[in-house]
């Protein structure tokens, strides 16, 4: 039956015309009124409803009306606070903050002392105002008469017989003994003679005595009579003597709520806690001393977790928030609000405290900025990705470039804590730029926290940055003045092994690591062993899953061929400390079948000696023939004789082995040129000055040797052609200054090869076996 008429009166809530919409229904226990948990329409927000249902009780709709009109004139932080009241033909409605009993957490016993002593002041203060400031009675002092509120204070209400002792008729005297359980929590005076009796007694005696058995309820969680007043069972010792004074039988003897206000805030008195000084210090916060303010911190810091979270959400942190932002509160005092807002949901924290962060992130005061990226741990998980790169990332730049020190380290250590809500847009881009400036700052410790940084963000660095960046990093890092900044390099680099390919650990960090293996700290040498050892370990690992070669094979040198040389300078079998070197060059020449070739056929070694490199090969014929060549053919310098020694053989022999020999130079770096001028080679295929008066003795016969030996057929094809006007010299041999005639016996003679014996005799025939060849290094 009460389930229908408590649907029935939900629907008849939600109508148009009511401001407020019932939901769910919260039990009170023994109680006139039904409370259901509402949403007020204009604004959406909560806030409860006390319903009675004038049909069911109208012996008791006198109490009713009553409580609708005192909670309307009667106004007091410690009352609940009422939006609007409502009566209808059916029913009655009282729309308050949302509240709920307190009675939930007294069966349940999970109120701490601290927690319980603060709301007794709260209620023992309502108590003084409603008894001394508004001369009346509240009369119903119990845990069911008392609510928590959403900041977690607790809220005195059922007024049901709230009276003021100046009326003559007040319903206190007439209606007293309707409320429910009125037998259980009569003070004996009044079981005695009645409800009239009070006016012959002092005016708070009966709500003494009902705040005596309050204290009871909270500390034990159950009264059940009137025999157990005045027990002091887990009541505090400090509270007991006043607790006693409260329950007296005598109602002039009985502590008025003043007074029991009063001996709780003595020094040393039961209200003396950290929590009651912070609940009256928080209103004046703004208007506090430096002095003043930093004692209420520190107060503030010392409270324990067990206090009611609501509370420091609603109440202290809203004013906290004010002193920060416009009281000049100052870092400890942002502290203190962040520690608060921690523990808000992330709801609550962009509505309350995300716009605030943003403002002052912007804010100069350096103090404000360090305090906010110490506790930037503390507020990143309630702060959005778009909120953190749009609106908190870009003035929270300006720290890398700041003058103070302490709060480029403070801003580099920040990094860490908003990467994960950066994009990647700034992370490789912008964020990049700044530590790469912080790298080299002019503090060490920056620096060596730079490289800390970076190590910790590499993960979220993009692929194409990450090795590039690194390495420049922490391979500078290494070679650091300051020991710890080195030492950070070297961990880094042992914890972002994973980052970097096989390649850049053996080619760039391995040879930046070695030079620490011989740092002036032990420090340094130790951490430098331990790294290094972890990329040889990674190099050899991934060497050892490469192939053997990447060179295509060879067919090997037919076993019918002779091997001139290798009785002396050694075989492929050979195992000494150069063998593989010599067996090298000796499989080079096996190999080179078809550049060179033995003739039966050779010219004398007089005449290959003094011929130069790059000057044509004379022909057998005529010498008019070495002057103009056929036009069908052209000529090529014929085949050296593989008879000769190769001491006396030209360097320049193949065309391929020149290059060859520029890639083993290019391979091993910059060479020494000093070593070219006492070589023979040089001195062999150099041009001989001739000893005889020639008229052509001062000129060059032949170009620098700079195309292998190649005959010049470019001068001769041009020589071919002026040859129907004149018949000029052949290329590489000197003009004649003063005839242009047609060539004598002596000019058809100059055309050939020079035969003249040299200033220098040049001994070109082959060597025997035992003399020196030149390699006797490699013997």
């Amino acid at each position: 039956m009460d389930f229908l008429k408590s649907a029935v009166a939900s629907a008849i809530a939600k109508g148009s015309s009511f401001p407020f919409s019932l939901s769910d229904r919260v039990d009170i226990g023994d109680s006139i009124w039904t409370l259901h948990n509402g949403t007020k329409r204009d604004d959406g927000s909560a806030c409860s409803v006390f319903t009675f249902d004038l049909a069911a009780n109208k012996s008791r709709a006198p109490l009713a009306r009553n409580a609708i009109r005192k909670s309307r004139t009667l106004r007091h932080p410690g009352v609940i606070k009422v939006f609007d009241t409502i009566e209808t033909e059916t029913n009655l409605y009282i729309v308050t903050e949302r509240v709920a009993p307190l009675e939930w957490q007294v069966k349940r016993r999970s109120l701490s002392e601290e927690t319980t002593k603060w709301g007794l002041y709260g209620v023992s203060s309502t108590l003084k105002f409603i008894n001394e400031d508004a001369s009346s009675v509240h009369g119903a002092v119990r845990a069911a008469s008392v609510y928590t509120s959403e900041s977690g204070e607790w809220k005195l209400g059922g007024f049901d017989i709230l009276s003021s002792m100046k009326e003559d008729d007040a319903i206190i005297y007439t209606y007293g003994n309707l409320v429910p359980d009125s037998h259980r929590y009569t003070p004996p005076e009044v079981v005695k003679g009645g409800w009239d009796v009070i006016k012959r007694h002092p005016l708070a005696a009966v709500d003494a005595y009902g705040l005596g058995i309050l204290i009871f309820e909270v500390f034990n969680g159950h009264f059940s009579g009137g025999d157990q007043a005045g027990k002091t069972t887990n009541i505090p010792p400090s509270m007991q003597q006043s607790y006693k004074r409260l329950c007296t039988a005598n109602p002039k003897l009985r502590l008025s709520p003043a007074h029991f206000v009063e001996q709780g805030k003595k020094h040393g008195g039961f209200f003396q806690t950290s929590l009651i000084r912070l609940t009256e210090d928080m209103e004046s916060l703004g208007l506090k001393s430096d002095a003043e303010r930093e004692e209420f911190i520190n107060e503030l810091d010392t409270l324990s977790d067990d206090f009611p979270e609501d509370f420091f959400k609603m109440k202290v942190l809203p004013e906290l928030l004010k002193s920060v932002e416009f009281g000049g509160g100052g870092p400890k005092v942002l502290s203190a609000t962040l520690k608060i807002g921690s523990k808000l949901s992330a709801d609550e924290f962009n509505a309350k405290l995300t716009p605030v962060i943003v403002r002052l992130f912007s804010n100069p005061d350096r103090a404000l900025r360090v305090c906010l990226l110490d506790n930037l741990p503390l507020m990143i998980d309630n702060l959005s990705q778009k909120v953190v790169n749009d609106k908190i990332f870009p003035p929270m730049t300006s720290g890398f470039t700041d003058v103070a020190p302490v709060v480029r380290e403070q801003t580099v250590k920040a990094v860490l804590s908003v990467i994960n809500k950066l994009s990647d847009r700034v992370i490789n881009g912008e964020l990049l730029k700044f530590l790469a400036r912080t790298a080299n700052d002019e503090q060490p410790g920056i620096r060596t926290n730079t490289t800390i940084c970076l190590g910790r963000i590499a993960k979220n660095l993009s692929q194409g940055t990450r090795s590039k960046v690194l390495i420049a990093a922490f391979t500078r890092a290494i070679r650091d003045p300051f020991v710890h900044a080195r030492n950070a390099g070297l961990l880094a680099l042992s914890a972002t092994i994973d980052v970097f390919t096989e390649e850049d650990c053996a080619g760039k960090i391995l040879p930046a690591i070695c030079p620490a293996l011989l740092d002036k700290e032990k420090l340094i040498r130790d951490q430098a062993n331990k790294t290094l050892d972890l990329y040889i370990q990674r190099v050899r690992k991934f060497g050892n899953t490469m192939a053997d070669t990447i060179l295509p094979q060879t067919t090997p040198a037919e076993p019918n061929k002779a091997d001139t040389s290798g009785a002396r300078i050694g075989t492929s079998s050979d195992k000494s400390w150069a063998g593989w070197a010599i067996s090298s060059f000796t499989n080079k020449l096996a190999a080179a079948d078809g550049e060179i070739e033995p003739t039966a056929a050779s010219k004398s070694a007089e005449t290959e000696a003094t011929r130069s490199a790059s000057v044509p090969r004379p022909a057998k014929s005529s010498p008019s023939t070495q002057l103009e060549l056929p036009k069908e053919t052209t000529p090529r310098p014929a085949a050296q004789p593989l008879g000769r020694s190769l001491s006396d053989r030209p360097v320049p022999v193949v065309q391929h082995e020149a290059d060859e020999g520029d890639d083993v130079f290019d391979a091993w770096g910059a060479m020494d040129d000093d070593d070219n001028e006492d070589d023979s080679f040089s001195a062999a295929v150099a041009s001989p000055k001739p000893s005889s008066p020639d008229p052509f003795a001062n000129k060059p016969t032949a170009k620098p040797f700079d195309d292998g030996g190649e005959p010049d057929f470019a001068g001769w094809l041009a020589a071919k052609n002026q040859s129907k006007a004149k018949k000029p010299l052949p290329k590489g041999l000197s003009k004649v200054a003063s005839t242009n005639t047609a060539p004598t016996k002596s000019t058809v003679a100059a055309a050939k090869p020079r035969t003249t014996t040299p200033a220098k005799t040049i001994d070109t025939k082959p060597k025997d076996e035992d003399e020196d060849d030149g390699w006797g290094a490699w013997d």
